[in-house]
């Protein structure tokens, strides 16, 4: 399921399930699979866990797995079944010093911290959460700069207002971003159409680039995309 600028009215559900895709995108030589349960993201509350953990037990690529994982619990429980990462969310922004703990405790590299940010008429990134359903009033910016002094060092953000309409990722956001925070390895997410958008993250200087609608559409050509694919 795909969702349009993050509103769950506005979804589109794709006649595929989890496994297959998953090993279609292993046969391609994908060796991460990004996965978010929009349920947990929405609530709270795990509704696909049974699902993403049969899929994290077969072990055929490096699972990434966000939605509603907001205490130590739920975190402990995906890395143990075999997750390689997880993302945490709300939880960055509503608990500071717990995740600050996560870090400390799971390690930098089990960790990427999801900031979800909507460009405001000054151009300045604010940080959503719950769902995308709630407006903060922090910047990205300061919201990154509350882990200053941790060992953060996996960062996902996602530009709603780009979202699952295929109108190209904002470049520029990430740029600021790698700016800001060399050392940081920034995920881009939001907008991405076609192999040329991943060129130019990847320019821009994104660690890794999150695709959904355009993959799932099948837009974006195999020879167009093996040079991303570390396994092609």
């Amino acid at each position: 399921m795909r969702l349009l600028h993050g509103d769950f009215d506005a979804e589109t559900r794709y006649p595929t399930d989890a496994e297959t895709l998953l090993a279609k995108y292993r046969d391609l030589g994908a060796d991460w699979l990004h996965i978010v349960d929009l349920d947990g993201a929405r609530g709270g509350i795990a509704d696909n866990r049974a699902i993403i953990l049969q899929l994290a037990a077969q072990k055929a690529v490096n699972l990434q797995v966000g939605g509603g994982l907001r205490n130590t619990a739920a975190l402990a429980l995906m890395l143990d079944a075999g997750v390689a990462r997880v993302v945490v969310g709300s939880a960055a922004l509503t608990q500071v010093e717990q995740v600050q703990a996560w870090l400390k405790h799971f390690g930098p590299e089990r960790l990427t911290l999801a900031f979800d940010v909507s460009v405001d008429d000054d151009g300045v990134p604010r940080v959503l959460t719950h769902g995308w359903q709630r407006q903060s009033t922090l910047s990205l910016w300061n919201a990154v700069d509350q882990y200053s002094t941790s060992d953060l060092k996996h960062v996902l953000c996602t530009d709603v207002g780009r979202d699952g309409a295929l109108t190209g990722p904002n470049v520029s956001l990430y740029e600021e971003a790698l700016r800001r925070y060399p050392r940081m390895e920034w995920q881009a997410s939001g907008g991405i159409r076609n192999a040329h958008d991943l060129h130019a993250l990847a320019k821009a200087g994104a660690a890794a680039a999150i695709s959904g609608k355009a993959l799932l559409e099948d837009l974006i050509p195999f020879e167009e995309l093996h040079s991303f694919l570390p396994n092609a």
